[in-house]
């Protein structure tokens, strides 16, 4: 059922407004106000704080459907975001339920993460420092994850508004901060936590992308005429064509796992780095050759591979990147012990 009704808002709402919601660089009030009130927003966050109380797993599945029709617009709609996993891991519920009020109060209001994976900003003093790029038009709230914990800053903060080349419907901004009072958390436990939550909510947006991308152009493999017969049909197509089913259902699966660990009280930030990294080195691959398999055509502006192919590489520098996200990953598959892996 869930699915269901994310699939007809995204096919009523989102698809047919793809241009649309890009060249605006934000999405229309309506869209959000129907997205709020089927309560997507709020899908995974405890009933006790208004949510829906499905988890994560049903978070994955939403922006994956959410994405398959326009990643960008996915993002601009929640405006809780990924900051969420932040503010509930480090700040608890209370700190939660007062964002929540906010926003419910404020139609505009939105909540930015910014990452800081090197913790490059000095946390001794006011809080100060710059990023040149954030996947966000807005922000009321800035709130940062780091390796060794997080802040959270609620003024004495600028954006200005940026180009990006993907994501257009949910904005960019460079942003500066500093010289106001901020919360700050230090603890790398639960900032690996985060970590894990935050990989999953973006690695699902990939997927959506990649389950578009992947599908429209095998669709169009099976309707384009060559030497008498479809292109998919041709040998070295066809094989390419199943590579990529095979690396967007690996995807699907490592994020699906993962998502299912957390639920269950159990530690999956192995699992949420490894589908992470796996899910931008899956765009790298199915990205470009959706686009090599419509020839010029992927190219126009006419289909939607172009958009599938740019939004994928965007989203792949979010949640911190890969670099990090392997580092994670490793460390959680080295044993404790290294003369356990010897014996």
């Amino acid at each position: 059922m869930l699915s269901e009704t994310v699939r007809r808002f995204a096919t009523e709402e989102l698809r047919p407004k793809l241009r649309e919601f890009e060249a605006r660089r934000s999405v229309a009030r309506d869209v959000q106000e129907r997205f709020e009130s089927l309560g997507l927003a709020a899908i995974d966050l405890p009933e006790a704080l208004g949510g829906v109380g499905l988890g994560l797993s049903s978070r994955v599945l939403v922006n994956r459907i959410l994405a398959e029709a326009d990643a960008g617009a996915a993002l601009a709609l929640d405006r809780f975001g990924p900051a969420a996993y932040v503010i509930e891991t480090f700040g608890g519920s209370d700190l939660l339920e007062r964002y929540r009020d906010l926003l419910a109060s404020r139609p505009e209001t939105r909540l930015a993460l910014l990452i800081d994976v090197d913790a490059g900003t000095v946390l001794e003093g006011p809080v100060r420092g710059e990023a040149a790029w954030i996947a966000s038009g807005n922000a009321d709230v800035l709130v940062c994850l780091r390796r060794d914990g997080a802040w959270v800053m609620e003024s004495g903060f600028e954006l200005e508004q940026a180009r990006g080349a993907a994501l257009h419907a949910t904005g960019a901004s460079r942003i500066r901060y500093g010289g106001a009072p901020a919360h700050v958390w230090r603890d790398s436990t639960l900032a690996a936590q985060a970590w894990a939550k935050v990989r999953l909510y973006h690695a699902a947006l990939i997927w959506g992308v990649l389950v578009d991308a992947a599908g429209f152009s095998r669709r169009y493999a099976l309707e384009r005429v060559a030497f008498g017969k479809p292109i998919a049909h041709h040998q070295a197509l066809a094989f390419l064509i199943v590579d990529m089913e095979i690396a967007v259902e690996r995807v699907g699966l490592l994020i699906a796992d993962a998502a299912r660990l957390i639920d269950a009280g159990m530690d999956g930030t192995g699992a949420a780095a490894s589908a992470f990294v796996d899910a931008v080195e899956a765009s790298r691959f199915v990205g470009p050759n959706a686009v090599q398999i419509l020839g010029g055509h992927g190219f126009m502006r006419d289909y939607p591979v172009e958009k599938a192919m740019r939004d994928s590489r965007a989203l792949g520098l979010l949640a911190g990147g890969t670099d990090a996200a392997q580092d994670d990953a490793g460390a959680a598959l080295a044993p404790a012990n290294p003369m356990e892996f010897a014996a």
